[in-house]
C-alpha cells in the first residue's frame, strides 16, 4: 500500500512540480465548486452536482493531505459563498461570509481525507463514503450544525431523487458522489488508454469505468418502479387541506413591524376562501394551514389577536394550523404551531425543536457582539422545543416541521415515526427577500416527500407555498411576495419507505467505511514517521 500521506518515490521533486501545477488543481477545485453551485435551485441543474466529487478527486489525486485540505477549501468557497448569498440581504456581509467560510471548513477537511485515501484500492467508493461523512459531521456541529447544501438536496428531478425513499438525503448524497468519482476514475482510465500504445488491458478498463459511471444512475432509474407516483390521494383516506400565503406588507427583517397587518392578511384570505366555499368555487377545507410568523402577537396574551384567528376558523369552519410566537416560557418565547378549532379555540401545540443559531436565539453573545452588533436584533432568545410535532386535526395526523427544521433529517425522521400521515412545513422566508433562499428550502420538502412517501404541504408567509407529492413532483406552488390559496385533497398515508425503516443506519455505515479507509491508510504512515522520530533520537 503506498503512504498516501506522502506523494510517492522521488516525494521532493514531485512536490516541487506539484506547487507548479498548482494553479490548475486550483481552477479544477473551483470549477468544481461551481459546478455544485449550478446544481442546486436557482441554477437548477442537477446533474451538474456529480461534477463537484469528479472535481474534487482529480485535483487532490495523489497530494498530501494539506494540500488536500487547500484545494477543498477552495472548492467549499467557491460553492457555499455564492449558494449562502441570501443570508446577508439584510444584516451584511460578515454573517454571511463567516456562515459561508465555516461551511467550507468542512469541505477542506473533506479535501483533506480524500487526498489520503486517493491512492487506495477502490478509492471511489471510499471517496464517495468520505462525502457522507463530511455531510454528517457539518450537519451536527456546531449548534446543532447546518446541513444546507448537501449534495442530496440539489436533486429534485432526475434518477438520484428515487434513492431518498431507500437511503434519504445521505444515500442520494452518496449517489451523486458516487457518481462524480467514478466518473473520475473513468477520466483517469481514458487517459491512460490513450497514451497506452500497445492497446493491452487499459483500453478495457476505461471501457469499465465508463459502464461503471453508468451504472448508478440506472439503478436510480429502476427504484422508480415500485414507488408512489404524483397522485395526491392514492394511499389513504383523503382529508381536504387548504394553505394560506397571506403575504406581508415588506420584505427584510422588519417584515413583522406591522406584525397586525401580516395577520389580518392571513384571516382575509382564509375568510375569502370561506365565502368562495359558501358559493361553492371552492371545496370545503377539513383543515386549513398557515404558515410561520403568521401571528407573531401571541393569541394567549392578545384577546384580539385571539379574536381575529377565532372569526377567520369559524368563517371557513375547519381548524386552523397557525404559526405564532408565544411569549414563555420564563424569559424565552417560542415558534409554535397551534391547532385553533372554529369551536373550543387553541389546542395542540408544537414547539419548534431547532431554533437557528444567531437567528433565533444567540449562543455566547458577548463573544458573538464582539464580531457583530447584529446579534442584538434577537431581543429574546427563542426556546426549544422537547415535542414531536404530530397534531391531530380535522381527521388527519399532521407532522409540523417548521422552516429550517425541515432539512434536519432526525427532526422530520421521528415525525414520521410518531404517526403522521401527511407532513407541514410553516415557513416565513421574508427575511431573505426576492432571493433563491426559498427554492433550496423547497427542494428539501421535495426530497422528504421522496424519502418518506408523503405529501408534503408547505405554507411560507410570502412564498413559496406549496402542495408536494410523494413523488417530490409539485402539484402546486406559488410565487414570491404574492397572496395565494391552495385547496387540495391528500391522502393520510401510514405505509413504511426502506428509509423510514433504516433511519440513520445508511449514513452512519457509509460513515464508518469512509473513515475506516483514511484510518487504513493514515495510521500505518503515521505509526512509520513516529517510530522514524523515536529511532533519530
Amino acid at each position: 500500500m503506498t503512504d498516501a500521506l506522502d506523494t510517492g518515490p522521488g516525494a521532493s521533486a514531485s512536490a516541487q512540480r506539484s506547487r507548479r501545477r498548482l494553479p490548475w488543481p486550483t481552477a479544477l477545485a473551483a470549477a468544481g465548486g461551481l459546478a455544485l453551485l449550478l446544481a442546486f435551485p436557482g441554477y437548477s441543474l442537477p446533474p451538474l452536482a456529480v461534477l463537484g466529487p469528479a472535481a474534487l478527486a482529480l485535483a487532490v489525486r495523489g497530494r498530501r493531505a494539506r494540500s488536500g485540505a487547500w484545494l477543498g477549501l477552495v472548492l467549499g468557497l467557491t460553492f457555499f459563498v455564492p449558494l449562502l448569498s441570501w443570508s446577508g440581504v439584510y444584516v451584511g456581509s460578515f454573517p454571511w461570509l463567516a456562515l459561508a467560510v465555516s461551511q467550507a471548513l468542512f469541505v477542506a477537511l473533506l479535501g483533506a481525507a480524500t487526498a489520503v485515501v486517493s491512492r487506495f484500492r477502490l478509492w471511489p467508493l471510499w471517496t464517495a463514503a468520505l462525502w457522507v461523512a463530511d455531510e454528517a459531521l457539518r450537519g451536527r456541529v456546531p449548534f446543532g450544525g447546518f446541513p444546507w447544501g448537501r449534495l442530496g438536496l440539489s436533486q429534485t428531478d432526475g434518477p438520484f431523487l428515487s434513492l431518498a425513499a431507500y437511503g434519504g438525503v445521505p444515500g442520494v448524497s452518496f449517489a451523486v458522489a458516487l457518481t462524480g468519482t467514478l466518473l473520475a476514475a473513468a477520466v483517469l482510465a481514458l487517459v491512460r488508454a490513450w497514451r497506452a500504445a500497445d492497446g493491452g488491458t487499459t483500453p478495457r478498463a476505461a471501457v469499465a469505468a465508463v459502464a461503471a459511471v453508468l451504472a448508478v444512475p440506472l439503478l436510480g432509474a429502476l427504484a422508480w418502479l415500485p414507488l408512489p407516483g404524483p397522485s395526491l390521494t392514492d394511499g389513504g383516506p383523503p382529508r381536504t387541506v387548504a394553505v394560506i400565503q397571506g403575504d406581508v406588507p415588506e420584505a427584510g427583517l422588519d417584515f413583522n413591524a406591522r406584525r397586525r397587518a401580516v395577520l389580518d392578511n392571513h384571516v382575509q384570505q382564509t375568510i375569502s376562501l370561506a365565502a368562495a366555499v359558501r358559493a361553492g368555487d371552492r371545496a370545503q377545507p377539513d383543515l386549513v394551514v398557515w404558515p410561520e410568523n403568521s401571528s407573531d402577537i401571541d393569541p394567549y396574551t392578545n384577546e384580539d389577536a385571539a379574536r381575529q384567528i377565532g372569526r377567520a376558523a369559524e368563517a371557513i369552519g375547519a381548524p386552523i394550523l397557525v404559526g405564532a410566537v408565544v411569549d414563555g416560557p420564563g424569559r424565552f418565547i417560542s415558534n409554535t404551531g397551534i391547532v385553533w378549532d372554529p369551536e373550543t379555540g387553541p389546542g395542540d401545540t408544537y414547539v419548534k425543536r431547532h431554533p437557528v443559531p444567531l437567528a433565533e436565539y444567540v449562543p455566547a453573545r458577548d463573544f458573538f457582539r464582539f464580531f457583530s452588533d447584529k446579534v442584538d436584533l434577537v431581543r429574546r432568545d427563542f426556546t426549544h422545543g422537547t415535542e414531536v410535532g404530530v397534531l391531530e386535526m380535522g381527521g388527519a395526523q399532521v407532522g409540523d416541521v417548521i422552516c429550517f427544521e425541515v432539512v434536519y433529517d432526525s427532526l422530520v425522521a421521528d415525525t414520521v415515526e410518531a404517526g403522521a400521515g401527511m407532513l407541514v412545513v410553516q415557513t416565513n422566508n421574508a427575511t431573505f427577500g426576492f432571493t433563491d433562499e426559498s427554492e433550496q428550502q423547497l427542494a428539501a420538502s421535495r426530497l422528504r416527500a421522496v424519502e418518506f412517501g408523503r405529501t408534503v404541504v408547505v405554507a411560507a408567509t410570502s412564498g413559496i407555498s406549496a402542495v408536494v407529492a410523494p413523488d417530490g413532483s409539485l402539484a402546486r406552488r406559488s410565487e414570491l411576495f404574492t397572496p395565494a390559496v391552495f385547496v387540495e385533497d391528500v391522502a393520510q398515508r401510514d405505509s413504511a419507505t426502506v428509509a423510514e425503516r433504516l433511519g440513520a443506519a445508511p449514513e452512519w455505515l457509509l460513515t464508518a467505511l469512509g473513515l475506516g479507509a483514511v484510518l487504513a491508510v493514515a495510521g500505518p504512515a503515521v505509526r512509520r514517521r513516529l517510530q522514524a522520530r523515536r529511532a533519530g533520537r
